[in-house]
């Protein structure tokens, strides 16, 4: 499919592996120039090396609050423009309420929420000179709570919030914030669960995969590329009355409205 992308310029955070990885892909797929930021160089320079169009590496950690400011005049110097804004990147740590400690609160917000907001303030000049887009790759425990994801789950929450509430202030300077939320999804983060699983119960990986994914009550895991798909889909003019939209990829796992 032809998304009208051809030469248009995108940030993409957590870009060196993983979904992340896989949207920056698809969007020099599309002929987008990517600037993709990590805080892996060596990856970066792998990834940017071997697309198809001209990109950049950026090596940042977003969770310092001058960063995102230097990611975005990083890529307005290199292109003099900017499109597209992609908020991948963070992790949160998964356990027990009563055992995560305030670093581990701290840690989730500062990489994942406050990294977002800080880049879609730096960035909202210029896409707003572009009539450009941001997406925010959040993730469905914002919508349904567990006792084994607090923080990802408040953090995850947040940036839903954060992302309609940017997308009504995008009206009047038309600018489209929207957001992907995915599930379980096969990435070497999984894989870690997976093997954890695998180890416990004494049984291969791919046994402790089904068991993962029938206690979703999914019939699979889904692809990075199935994510990106999705994230540059919503990116892309193709999406241009989607103002605000949550779009799960899931595999239906989310059952609530």
């Amino acid at each position: 499919m032809q998304l009208q992308l051809d030469n248009k310029v995108a940030i993409v955070t957590g870009a060196s592996r993983g979904i992340g990885r896989a949207i920056v892909t698809t969007l020099a797929q599309e002929g987008a120039q990517v600037v993709a930021v990590a805080r892996s160089a060596e990856a970066l320079d792998e990834l940017v090396a071997a697309l198809p169009v001209p990109g950049l590496a950026v090596v940042a950690d977003l969770r310092e609050p001058k960063s995102a400011q230097a990611v975005v005049d990083a890529a307005l110097q290199a292109f003099n423009r900017l499109d597209v804004l992609v908020n991948n990147a963070g992790a949160t740590v998964r356990g027990d309420f009563l055992a995560l400690d305030d670093a581990a609160w701290h840690d989730g917000f500062a990489l994942k929420f406050f990294a977002a907001m800080r880049l879609s303030r730096a960035a909202w000049p210029a896409l707003r000179d572009s009539q450009g887009s941001i997406v925010n790759v959040i993730g469905i425990g914002g919508r349904t709570g567990s006792a084994e994801f607090t923080v990802g789950g408040a953090v995850n929450a947040a940036l839903l919030n954060l992302t309609k509430a940017l997308a009504d202030r995008g009206v009047q300077d038309g600018v489209r914030v929207n957001a992907v939320n995915p599930s379980s999804i096969a990435t070497e983060r999984l894989q870690g669960r997976v093997l954890t699983l695998a180890r416990e119960r004494g049984v291969d990986a791919a046994q402790a995969a089904s068991e993962i994914a029938a206690s979703l009550r999914v019939a699979r895991f889904g692809t990075a590329e199935e994510v990106a798909a999705a994230v540059v889909f919503l990116a892309s003019p193709l999406a241009a009355y989607c103002q605000g939209a949550v779009l799960d990829v899931d595999g239906g796992q989310t059952r609530t409205l």
